[in-house]
């Protein structure tokens, strides 16, 4: 224990190789031998993982167990299976097919695109020390927090991973500063979102996070676009709420940063995208005094319904969007070729009838078009127990879709609904799934100079996301169907919202001119802070500011080099 308190309590600084050649790789003679892993390991206080795949149980090659192999394939689609591994993915995409836990038993189990190792982070240190040897070695870094990432940005081929799962502090403090004074809660990088919700109304309070509940708050949900879910049109987007980052930066150097100090990295962090700047240990957030709330689910089914009359409804309930999240509600649904569900509507404040009011239009529809409904309206006494009754009945599981993304601005709402359902129609006609999120953050606004939000994020009534079905048998299916996103699939949305908009967390990893799409007018300064407290770009995540600077060599197993190299 006295070991562990003086490895966590060192301050080491590393000093920079300047290196601008391919990040080293495993085999090669540069990458570390085994002494050196080993001498690594122990700075860290054991806490250096080599990372085997998780199916590698159904390997022969592999830790072949037939009992365990059966147990993984029926709980794979499920997060937890994924979220104690320091390499798993919920992006299979992302892996290059190694390792497929549904191909025979006789397949080959090899990384592929996964980290080879990473170190499971428990304090700052572990982050210097972890920073000072990829520096040293010219290694590939990833940052991996907790939860699903559907861009591949927490993994990578020949990659030493900072691991953030286990950091789970939560503390109620008094935050003073001159820009904000009140209540907030101090919470550690690895803290999902559903925790972070228990933790606040056990004091009282409502905070700021996602829809799917094992995300964590101050990783890419916060960082990447700025975060929406349940409580954003109440109260503001996810990097609204952000007080204070401690960080460590690609110079090995612990920050704190916030709208006093080192105000650069605070406003970049805050939506500039994650993995890019530095690694965050804490993030320090706005609370609310808990409030009563209503959540609404809605599905109604496209079979035995006629067509045209299905996606009238979907037209009323588009137009009705603005007003509903107006309203202070978040609203997520799904329509695919079986139909359509909303899951769930959560309105922070509002009464059980005050949201019926705003569902009246759809239901309204759906009566006069004799389309048989299920609709369930409720009110609860605080915010958690509205978000575990609606949200958690829909399990939000490990994606089987390759995602795609455009924001919808509300004038586009207002005179094109119409071509917006004949595509959302059409998309989902060719056997794919449609997926919407509405909020209202334009009435935050007043705290968009101290966040990198792309602006085009608040002018937007809903995101709406494309999913291609993945097929675990054909990985180069899957490999066509990433194309059709980019090359015919969004060009559709693209056309009707010229020089549009993305959410980076959901966008399309292939997006072209991804620089203006996910980041807009702040690119430039983005990138600027990113060479100043990243000089030797340790940091390389896909679309993540600076990014355009690195290639992965496919040819050299998905190694990581600069394009200058080309």
């Amino acid at each position: 224990m006295l070991l562990f308190a003086t490895l966590c309590n060192a301050t080491l600084m590393s000093q920079g190789n300047g290196s601008t050649e391919c990040r080293c790789f495993p085999g090669e003679v540069c990458w570390p031998s085994a002494t050196q892993w080993d001498a690594f390991n122990h700075t860290v206080g054991g806490k250096l993982i080599r990372n085997v795949p998780l199916a590698s149980a159904c390997r022969k090659d592999g830790n072949y167990d037939a009992e365990a192999c059966e147990n993984l394939r029926s709980t794979w689609l499920y997060p937890e299976t994924h979220l104690s591994s320091i390499g798993s993915t919920m992006a299979p995409l992302f892996t290059n097919d190694s390792c497929n836990i549904f191909a025979p038993d006789d397949a080959p189990c090899t990384l592929g695109g996964l980290v080879s190792f990473a170190v499971n982070a428990t304090c700052t240190a572990d982050f210097q020390k972890t920073v000072a040897f990829v520096r040293r070695h010219n290694i590939r870094l990833v940052v991996r927090n907790t939860g699903h990432d559907y861009n591949g940005k927490s993994t990578g081929a020949g990659a030493l991973a900072i691991w953030t799962h286990y950091l789970k502090t939560q503390e109620v403090v008094d935050y003073q500063s001159p820009s904000y004074t009140g209540k907030a809660v101090k919470l550690g990088a690895g803290v999902e979102i559903a925790e972070s919700y228990a933790f606040a109304q056990q004091h009282g309070f409502v905070n700021v996070g996602g829809d799917c509940p094992t995300v964590g708050v101050a990783g890419g949900y916060t960082q990447g676009g700025g975060g929406h879910g349940p409580g954003v049109s109440k109260f503001g987007l996810g990097a609204d709420q952000a007080l204070e980052w401690e960080v460590v930066t690609g110079t090995g150097e612990v920050l704190i940063a916030n709208r006093e100090k080192n105000q650069d990295l605070h406003w970049a962090l805050a939506g500039g995208g994650g993995g890019t700047y530095g690694i965050v240990s804490s993030l320090t957030i706005k609370v609310y005094p808990d409030v009563k709330s209503s959540a609404a689910s809605l599905s109604f089914a496209s079979k035995g319904n006629d067509d045209d009359a299905f996606w009238d409804v979907v037209h009323i309930w588009q137009a009705s969007l603005p007003s509903i999240s107006r309203s202070g509600c978040f609203a997520i649904w799904v329509i695919s070729p079986s139909g359509f569900e909303l899951v769930p509507a959560n309105c922070p404040g509002l009464s059980k009838n005050d949201t019926r009011k705003l569902f009246e239009p759809t239901l309204k529809s759906l009566e006069q078009s004799n389309i048989q409904y299920n609709f369930t309206l409720d009110e609860f006494p605080n915010f958690y127990d509205s978000y575990k009754e609606h949200n958690m009945m829909f399990p939000k599981n490990v994606s089987q879709s390759q995602l795609g993304s455009r924001l919808i601005p509300k004038d586009i709402v207002a005179r094109n609904n119409t071509e917006l359902v004949k595509i959302f129609r059409h998309v989902v006609s060719l056997g794919n799934d449609f997926l919407g999120t509405a909020v209202d953050v334009l009435q935050h606004a007043n705290v968009t100079e101290h966040t990198s939000v792309a602006p085009h994020r608040r002018q937007a009534a809903f995101s709406a996301i494309f999913g291609t079905n993945y097929d675990q048998k054909n990985y180069g299916v899957n490999i066509a169907r990433a194309n059709e996103m980019t090359d015919k699939l969004l060009p559709m949305l693209e056309g009707i919202t010229p020089n549009g908009s993305a959410y980076m967390n959901e966008c399309d990893f292939q997006q072209p001119n991804f620089q203006q799409v996910l980041y807009g007018v702040n690119y430039d300064a983005l990138l600027k802070i990113e060479d100043k407290y990243d000089p030797d770009q340790i940091f390389y995540a896909i679309t993540a500011v600076g990014s355009e600077r690195w290639y992965s060599n496919e040819e050299q197993g998905g190694r990581l080099c600069p394009v200058s190299t080309v």
